[in-house]
C-alpha cells in the first residue's frame, strides 16, 4: 500500500488516542521501527490489556474456537485469551501475512467487534499492523473488503523521535552519539536477499550486546556484532566510529583547524568515516542557495572546502566520495561549483 501521508513513532500514540477508539486502526511500516511496542505502550497509556495475536500463525480456529454441544445445538467457544469481560486492545500483529482464511475470520472481529457468539466488551480497541509487500517480507494481498474495514496509518522512521526515547532507555553511549552524527544510518530499505539491514531494533540489539560485553571490548567482538546486525556499510562506518572515540579523532576539531586528518594507512577506515561525517555536517548545514548563507555557514563553506583539499592529497578516492551525488544526499552545487574552482588556489596555498 502506498503511503500518502505519514506519522512519525511520536505521533502515532496521539492518532490512535483518538481515532483507534471508534474504528479498527491498520499500522503499516517497515520491519523493526516499533510498531508492537508503540500499540503496547498505547494501551498502557488508556490503562487496558494488551492481547496480541500473531497473524503469520494462526489457522481460523484460533479465533472462531472450537464447537462444544450445549442443549443439543453446536456453540463456538473462542479461546480465553480473546473471550474477556473487561475492555482491552486487542493488536493483530503481521495481520497481512496470514492465510486469507484467517484474513476472512477477522471480517466481524474488525467490524463488528464480534466472532462467532462472543462480543467483545464496549470500550475495546482492535488495531492491526503489517509490513509493506516492498519490505521483502511475508506479506499477503489484503482483500478490499478487510482493508475498507479500517483506518490505515504509515509509520514513518524519525531519528529525533528515537534519540528522545534511547535518551531514557539506557542506549548504549556509543550507539547514541554514533545515530546523532548519523541520523540518516537509523534505518536502511530491506534488502532483496539474506543480510542483516539497520533499523531502530537492529540499534537496540547492538547496545544491548556492547553493554554484555563491558569497556574491555575487544574490535574482533564489536566486528561480529554489527556485522551480524547492521547493513554492512553502516556496520562498517560504526566499527570505524569507536576507532575514532578511542582514538581521539573528532570532526570538530578538525574543522577548528586544531586537528588534522588521519593519513596513516592503517587508519584507512578511520579517514573514511570522519569524511563521511564531514560530508554529512555540509549536506546538513549548507543551504541550498549561496544567498542564504548566514556567517556560520559561510565558515562551515570555507573550511570545508580546505578539509576536501587536504583530503585530496591523502586519498583522491575519498575526497571525491565526499562531493560525489549519493542516495544520502548531495552537496549544494554552489558549494561543488566553488570548490571546483579554488582547488588550484587551496592545494597552492596548502603546499606554501
Amino acid at each position: 500500500m502506498n503511503a500518502a501521508v505519514t506519522l512519525t513513532q511520536a505521533e502515532l500514540p496521539e492518532f490512535l488516542l483518538h481515532v483507534a477508539v471508534t474504528r479498527p486502526v491498520f499500522v503499516w511500516g517497515p520491519p523493526g521501527i516499533g510498531k508492537s511496542s508503540l500499540v503496547q505502550a498505547f494501551a498502557d497509556q488508556v490503562g487496558m490489556p494488551c492481547v496480541s495475536l500473531l497473524g503469520s500463525q494462526l489457522a481460523p480456529e484460533d479465533l472462531i474456537g472450537v464447537p462444544q454441544i450445549v442443549d443439543g445445538c453446536s456453540v463456538f467457544c473462542p479461546p480465553r485469551q480473546i473471550a474477556r469481560k473487561e475492555p482491552y486492545c486487542l493488536f493483530l500483529d503481521e495481520l497481512n501475512a496470514c492465510s486469507h482464511d484467517v484474513m476472512k475470520a477477522f471480517y466481524s472481529l474488525v467490524h463488528e467487534r464480534r466472532i462467532a457468539e462472543y462480543t467483545m466488551p464496549p470500550g475495546s480497541v482492535v488495531i492491526g499492523a503489517g509490513n509493506r509487500s516492498q519490505d521483502s517480507a511475508i506479506v499477503r494481498p489484503m482483500p478490499s473488503a478487510l482493508i475498507n474495514r479500517m483506518i490505515h496509518v504509515h509509520l514513518r522512521v524519525s531519528h529525533r523521535d528515537w534519540l528522545e526515547w534511547a535518551g531514557g532507555s539506557q542506549i548504549h553511549p556509543w550507539v547514541l552519539e554514533y545515530i546523532q552524527a548519523r541520523p540518516d544510518h537509523l534505518w536502511s530499505q530491506p534488502p532483496k536477499h539474506e543480510e542483516p539491514f539497520s533499523t531502530p531494533r537492529a540499534w537496540h540489539m547492538v547496545s544491548d550486546a556492547l553493554k554484555e560485553y563491558g569497556d574491555d571490548i575487544s574490535e574482533i567482538a564489536i566486528e561480529r556484532i554489527v556485522f551480524g546486525c547492521l547493513t554492512p556499510h553502516h556496520a562498517g562506518q560504526f566499527k570505524a566510529f569507536v576507532k575514532q572515540v578511542n582514538s581521539g579523532y573528532r570532526l570538530t576539531p578538525i574543522l577548528k583547524g586544531d586537528m588534522r586528518w588521519p593519513d596513516k594507512p592503517e587508519d584507512r577506515d578511520l579517514l573514511y568515516f570522519l569524511a563521511q561525517s564531514l560530508r554529512a555536517r555540509l549536506i546538513k548545514e549548507l543551504p541550498a542557495e549561496k544567498n542564504r548563507l548566514t556567517a556560520a555557514s559561510q565558515d562551515l563553506a570555507i573550511r570545508g572546502k580546505g578539509l576536501v583539499t587536504e583530503l585530496a592529497a591523502i586519498s583522491m578516492e575519498i575526497a571525491q566520495m565526499v562531493v560525489s551525488e549519493a542516495e544520502s544526499g548531495s552537496l549544494p552545487s554552489w558549494f561543488v561549483v566553488e570548490l571546483i574552482r579554488d582547488l588550484p588556489r587551496l592545494a597552492a596555498k596548502r603546499d606554501g
